[in-house]
């Protein structure tokens, strides 16, 4: 069998599995995720239960292009602006929901408003596809552990729930997606690889996120957390902690090599290496885990919100 004909044999398993109301474990280009029928609650309520996931934290609907997306969101000037520039791709809009059907009220936290996006990633559009109709997938990973970038992490954290995983290689962005609500102002409830700067430049100024928080995932104060303790904007770590360095900014100290998110300074790679440099120290014995200082300019905007939410700073 060839690699297309085995490809498309695996889709169309998953997407079976998915309309006989089972999980499948998802690539995107974000993070993996934990996909179901968003149209189904019991489906649903089981990808909270394997993730341990508060059921007021809402999951993100995802479709297969804009077309899909209208069938369920309430599209405004901006909301196609900003589909037209970065769909399929990281960006989640948060829009007023057209129909609570097909996505369930399980699925949006009882919430009158639905997060939604188009992926970028060709197997998970391919699946969408296949299945017909949006799928929530949040992150395969234990609520509150840092997010899966490979299969493996993936089936480590959720697979036990899992009834298909499709392995897509490692994830090429490595942080969940920027989530921008437009409710009446538009506001940032989460930054990610499509960033604040960018959106502006198509829709004018985003707020902060205030109220409108609760309508995105990814805002526990505790989440993406490792099991180590984490320290933050470390220039000298301690002796039994892991390093992960950033850029010029290195460890000099005696020991094995540490982790470096980026040798170059560049913030995509260090992106891509988060969460997975994350797991692979949470895993090597020290008593805790030291990050270099990065940016807080662009996409290190997103990485400290994810770095800060980690180690338990951000309400």
């Amino acid at each position: 069998m060839d690699q297309a004909a085995d490809i498309a044999g695996q889709i169309k398993q998953a997407a079976a599995a998915l309309k006989a109301g089972g999980l499948v474990i998802l690539p995107t280009e974000t993070v993996y995720g934990l996909a179901a029928d968003a149209a189904d609650a019991r489906a649903v309520a089981a990808v909270y239960a394997a993730k341990g996931r508060p059921s007021f934290n809402p999951l993100i609907a995802h479709v297969a292009d804009v077309a899909m997306a209208r069938r369920i969101a309430r599209f405004d000037a901006r909301a196609e602006q900003l589909a037209a520039r970065f769909w399929p791709g990281p960006l989640t809009l948060v829009l007023p929901v057209a129909d609570e059907v097909a996505v369930c009220d399980l699925a949006r936290a009882g919430l009158d408003s639905v997060a939604v996006r188009s992926p970028a990633h060709p197997l998970a559009h391919a699946l969408i596809e296949a299945f017909g109709g949006p799928l929530v997938a949040p992150s395969a990973n234990r609520s509150g552990r840092p997010s899966p970038t490979t299969v493996a992490d993936a089936i480590d954290e959720t697979g036990a729930a899992a009834a298909f995983a499709l392995d897509g290689g490692p994830c090429a962005i490595g942080l969940e997606s920027t989530v921008v609500a437009l409710l009446d102002e538009a506001r940032l409830l989460r930054p990610g690889a499509v960033t604040r700067a960018q959106i502006e430049a198509l829709i004018g100024p985003l707020s902060e996120a205030q109220a409108d928080a609760r309508r995105s995932p990814g805002r526990l104060a505790r989440h993406y957390a490792p099991n180590l303790p984490l320290r933050l904007n470390v220039t000298e770590p301690r002796a039994n902690e892991v390093w992960l360095g950033f850029g010029s900014i290195r460890w000099a100290g005696d020991g094995a090599e540490p982790f470096n998110l980026s040798r170059d300074g560049d913030l995509a790679e260090a992106a891509a290496n988060l969460f997975a440099y994350l797991r692979a120290a949470d895993r090597s014995g020290a008593a805790g885990i030291a990050v270099a200082p990065i940016p807080d300019t662009g996409l290190g905007e997103a990485i400290n919100d994810r770095l800060r939410r980690a180690a338990g700073y951000v309400g």
